[in-house]
């Protein structure tokens, strides 16, 4: 089992533990807010269930249907759990507008407010550790997941500083309006997961900044070359695709050029990890001049 992995079934684990403490504290009180609080951890269950199958797919080696690999499968998994993240959005409405047509007295905030509040430190913790490792191992899976459980604690402290003020004031319909904007907010987030891990299956580039460091690394070591052009790049989970054609002298031998490949192969994929480079060598006569100058 891969370290993506472990974290995956690990989030699993941690996420039952979160969801357990949250859903006493909305059955104690039977408050909207809380509800919906537990139902938006529900779905990091659900999505960490999935990210880990996903990561799993993704870990497969490539094979006669799939010769550039499994590693799009994190992009689907991020866009299952947006869409049940959204699902979740639309419950929580409709749990806020239940009780508002039909309110009913609140348990014992107190108690449900400190279970929720243990359940937010955990989950602040978590969702820093996995943003670091999503960043750390380019897991799009991993990444969503941390995403989704920052959301969760940003909703949760929203919710009990709201809580607080019902539990001072006594002003019960300021539950239901929690519940509200916590789905306003859950719902957001949930296209936005989905808009990122859209742009992973269109194959999207990767930032500019870093399309831009690979065009500067390939024109100081493509020394002996004329130009590169028709430079391409595309994000496939943890992995970034990257071709272009090579210029090099009409009269140049295999294997000058070739050596000439292979020296600009070792500077990429010594600065960028999981790079998988394809090098097309032409003759001069192709060349457009408007590609990368060669140093």
């Amino acid at each position: 089992m891969t370290r993506a992995e472990r974290l995956a079934a690990t989030s699993i684990g941690i996420g039952c533990v979160v969801l357990g403490l949250k859903a006493a504290a909305w059955w104690l009180t039977q408050s909207a807010a809380l509800y919906s609080d537990a139902l938006e951890t529900t779905v990091n269950v659900a999505g960490s269930a999935i990210a880990f199958v996903a990561l799993r797919v993704a870990e497969r080696p490539a094979d006669a249907n799939h010769p550039y690999g499994h590693a799009k499968a994190e992009f689907f998994a991020a866009v299952i759990e947006g869409v049940l993240i959204v699902v979740a959005a639309l419950s929580i409405f409709r749990q806020a507008l239940e009780a508002v047509l039909v309110p009913h007295p609140l348990g014992p905030l107190p108690i449900g407010m400190g279970l929720n509040a243990a359940a937010t430190v955990v989950n602040a913790g978590w969702a820093w550790w996995l943003l670091r490792a999503g960043r750390q191992l380019r897991s799009p899976a991993l990444a969503a997941d941390g995403v989704h459980l920052q959301a969760d604690v940003v909703t949760s402290v929203g919710i009990l500083a709201g809580l607080g003020l019902v539990a001072l004031t006594g002003f019960r319909v300021l539950d239901p309006g929690l519940a509200a904007a916590t789905g306003v907010y859950v719902l957001w987030s949930g296209m936005r997961t989905i808009s990122a891990s859209v742009g992973g299956l269109m194959d999207a580039a990767p930032e500019p900044a870093v399309v831009q460091r690979i065009r500067d690394l390939v024109a100081e070591h493509a020394v002996g070359a004329l130009e590169a052009h028709d430079l391409r790049t595309r994000h496939a989970g943890r992995l970034t695709f990257l071709e272009f054609h090579l210029v090099v002298p009409g009269a140049m031998s295999v294997a000058e050029s070739h050596a000439i490949c292979d020296r600009i192969e070792a500077a990429l994929k010594h600065e960028m990890a999981h790079l998988m480079i394809t090098i097309h060598v032409e003759p001069e006569a192709k060349a457009k001049q408007h590609g990368v100058p060669v140093v």
